[in-house]
């Protein structure tokens, strides 16, 4: 049986890392973040589905207990 959660998590994962990237490199960049009142949205975003990620491949491939 396939577990859904391994591509869902892998997903989330390899996009979050590119968003934080996007971020972070475009942090110093203050007229992009203008229309967010200055928060980079990307970073945060990118962290997010980050933790997401790694949060549906920690459950896709924790040991079960039976």
């Amino acid at each position: 049986m396939v577990d859904i959660r391994i591509p869902i998590g892998l997903m989330f994962s390899v996009i979050g890392v590119i968003i934080s990237i996007l971020g972070i490199v475009t942090s110093s960049d203050s007229g992009m973040y203008q229309k967010s009142l200055g928060v980079n949205v990307n970073l945060y975003m990118g962290v997010l589905m980050l933790i997401f990620g790694l949060v549906m491949l920690f459950f896709a491939f924790r040991k079960k207990k039976s």
